[in-house]
Formats: structure tokens, sequence, C-alpha cells
């Protein structure tokens, strides 16, 4: 298993589009993943649980990634909050 903390920085934060990129990043893996918002934690490949978090920018999240490929994973999700979900915004 795999913990490991990201910040997400685009403007708008977790909303439904970067929450929907997050999950269709989780679900190419086999591994499971959690991510943990203070007291709150979900599961990082269901859409509706991302939203739930309401991880606003500059949130601090923790993840915690169990599986053959959490490696993969991370860096994915890593590379995915570095680009700002795809979005063109920088903060």
């Amino acid at each position: 298993m795999i913990e490991s903390a990201i910040t997400i920085k685009n403007r708008t934060g977790l909303h439904a589009r970067a929450a929907a990129k997050f999950v269709e990043a989780t679900s190419r893996f086999t591994s499971s993943v959690e991510i943990s918002n203070g007291e709150k934690t979900v599961d990082g490949k269901s859409i509706l649980s991302v939203m739930m978090l309401a991880a606003s920018p500059g949130s601090k999240l923790t993840l915690r990634i169990d599986g053959t490929d959490e490696s993969e994973m991370l860096e994915a999700i890593k590379a995915l909050v570095e680009n700002n979900f795809g979005e063109n915004d920088k903060k």
C-alpha cells in the first residue's frame, strides 16, 4: 500500500469535470484508491464520492492506493493534478 498527499491546485477544485477526469484515470488501474479530505474518506473510483469531497483549490488530500499497479496509479494521479486536470488555469 502507498500513502501520498496531493494538493488541488486548479482554480475550480474537484468539480464535476475534474472529478470525472480523476475517476477516468483511476479506473484504468486494478488497484483500489481511497481519498481523504480531513475526516471524510471516499472511493477514488466513484465520481459521486469524489465530488462529495468538495475539495476546493488548495485542499490537501491523502491518497491510499493498494494493489499490483499502485505505483503507476499514483504517477497518473500526480500527473493529472500537476496538469490542473487539463484546464488552462494556473494557480
